[in-house]
């Protein structure tokens, strides 16, 4: 199975499977130096972990976070730093409950990669999806842990946060509530109503989308012209979550309506007036602020009845058991963090040879 590393400079690769003996990363082109906090870390872990109630997952997963290799504690010092080799990252799974699946083991799932697995490779995993699990996205996260401690040191911020949910939109955007409510949302008033959805949906046997927005301080100079443009390497990044059905930068699928004289951000002694471009012009960032939203579809797994085939292509009603997510949001708002700031990284190593500090 090939596309399973992400990056140039700063390289990730995930392994591992939803219901196999954990999931992982191996983080090639970290610089050495680097304070690697394991509490610090971990707490980004904590924000994906399954089983801390709304739209989640009742699958009980610590998702406690080892870090095999890579790092080293200088004397003196409390916590490791980065070696410049290359870094493992492990979450073993604890939790997983395969015979769940059994009932699926010979019928396609609607929504899912079930039978676009089978076609490409002549096997599948049929336990909670394998390698196509948002299982995987819990290495992102951790790889994307790494990037932030990289990327601080460069006064890149990454934030991400839901602005709608199974239609509930918000009115307003407050950042200082986001972590006051489940959803990570910017308005209070709409997250009330985002958990009457929820738990409205949950009754009804069925899944919820959403969109996440993400924003970051980020230096001008980042990105290449061409086929590198950085808004293009953010959607590959964000398109690869598989939850993920379309990416919009800045005003987005707005600038169809737009006159040039509306879509152009004037450029004045103070900066930029506006931000129709979303903080990137000709695929570099301007260093304005970078604005993102994803479209996030609903869970493929509902308990509700569906109509699809078998192997031996007949026609069947599934009924899809087991534990599963109500949305991928608010579980999601970590990896789209992450796949920005693997992003950002990997730019920001590319175009600058930076000297990070090792005391």
């Amino acid at each position: 199975m090939a596309g399973n590393t992400f990056g140039k400079a700063f390289r990730v690769t995930t392994w591992g499977e939803s219901h196999g003996t954990g999931v992982g990363a191996v983080i090639d082109g970290c610089p050495p130096g680097i304070v690697l906090d394991p509490a610090f870390l971990q707490a980004e872990m904590d924000r994906r972990r399954p089983g801390q109630g709304g739209a989640s997952s009742p699958r009980k997963e610590p998702d406690q976070l080892e870090i095999l290799s890579g790092i080293f504690i200088p004397e003196g010092e409390d916590l490791p730093r980065t070696t410049g080799t290359p870094i493992s990252l492990a979450i073993y799974n604890k939790d997983a409950h395969s015979k769940s699946y059994d009932t699926l083991r010979d019928i396609f799932r609607p929504g899912h990669g079930d039978i676009s697995y089978l076609a490409k490779y002549g096997i599948r995993d049929h336990r909670g999806g394998g390698r196509a699990s948002a299982r995987e996205t819990a290495a992102r996260v951790a790889a994307g842990a790494v990037a932030r401690q990289v990327l601080e040191q460069a006064g890149i911020d990454v934030l991400a946060y839901t602005v709608a949910l199974g239609g509930v939109k918000i009115t307003e955007k407050n950042l200082e509530v986001i972590n006051d409510n489940r959803f990570f949302c910017p308005d209070a008033a709409a997250a009330e109503k985002m958990e009457a959805r929820v738990d409205e949906v949950r009754r009804m046997g069925d899944t919820l989308g959403g969109i996440v927005e993400i924003v970051a301080d980020c230096p001008a100079g980042l990105g290449e012209p061409v086929f590198d443009k950085l808004e293009a390497e953010l959607a590959h990044g964000l398109m690869s979550i598989g939850a993920v059905k379309g990416v919009e930068i800045g005003a987005g699928f707005k600038v169809a309506d737009m006159l040039g004289s509306e879509n152009n951000d004037a450029i004045t002694p103070e900066g930029f007036e506006g931000n129709n471009a979303g903080g990137i012009l000709a695929g570099i960032s301007s260093g304005n602020e970078i604005v993102i939203r994803v479209a996030v579809k609903p869970i493929p797994s509902i308990s509700k009845k569906q109509q699809s085939v078998n192997l031996a292509n007949e026609a069947v009603t599934i009924q899809v058991g087991g534990r599963h997510d109500i949305s991928a949001i608010p579980r999601i708002i970590p990896v789209c963090e992450a796949m920005v700031r693997l992003t950002l990284v990997d730019h920001l190593l590319r175009h600058m040879s930076i000297a990070f500090p090792t005391e």
